[in-house]
C-alpha cells in the first residue's frame, strides 16, 4: 500500500501486482517494450534477465525508443555494436527489486552497467537522470520494472 502511495504521490500509476512472469515476459505481454525487447535480444540479455534476479529495470516504452536520433537504435543493433548496446542496457538495471516507496528515498542508484543513475522525486514526478518515470512497481517473479519515458544514456568512458 505504502507503494501505490508514493506513486500516487508523484502522479504515477502503481501496478503493485505480484507476476507468476520474469521481467522479460512481463515486459512483452504488455505490448509497448517491443523495441527493448528486441535490443535485450540483440545484446544477449534475455536469459539474464530470466534469471534468479531480483532485479529492477527502468524500462523505455517503443516511444521512448522512438525519441532518439533518427537510425540510432538501428546503429546499436548491429552486430559490431553490442558492447555499446550492452551498456545502454545494463543502465536501464539496479540489482535487487527496488519499489517505488525506496526509489523516491533515494537521490542515486549504482546499475549493472556499474555506472550511477541519478534520481530526484519532487515537482509531482519521479525522474532517473532526464527520464521521468510514468508507472511504478510492475510485478515480476524475478524483479519489479518502473515505466520511463525517454531512454537513458550511460556516461562515456
Amino acid at each position: 500500500m505504502l507503494a501505490a502511495a508514493a506513486g500516487l504521490a508523484f502522479g504515477i500509476a502503481s501496478t503493485a501486482i505480484a507476476s507468476d512472469k520474469d521481467i522479460v515476459d512481463t515486459a512483452v505481454g504488455a505490448g509497448q517494450f517491443t523495441t527493448l525487447a528486441t535490443a535485450l535480444e540483440a545484446a544477449g540479455l534475455v536469459a539474464t534477465l530470466k534469471g534468479p534476479g531480483p532485479f529492477t529495470v527502468f524500462a523505455p516504452t517503443d516511444e521512448a525508443f522512438a525519441k532518439l536520433p533518427e537510425g540510432t537504435v538501428d546503429t546499436l543493433l548491429e552486430p559490431a555494436n553490442k558492447d555499446k548496446l550492452v551498456a545502454v542496457l545494463t543502465y536501464h538495471v539496479v540489482s535487487g527489486r527496488v519499489m517505488a516507496e525506496d526509489v523516491v528515498k533515494m537521490d542515486k542508484a549504482k546499475t549493472v552497467n556499474g555506472a550511477m543513475i541519478a534520481i530526484e522525486a519532487g515537482s509531482g514526478a519521479v525522474m532517473v537522470n532526464d527520464a521521468r518515470v510514468t508507472a511504478t512497481d510492475i510485478g515480476a517473479s524475478n524483479g519489479v520494472i518502473h515505466v520511463i519515458d525517454k531512454v537513458i544514456l550511460p556516461p562515456e568512458k
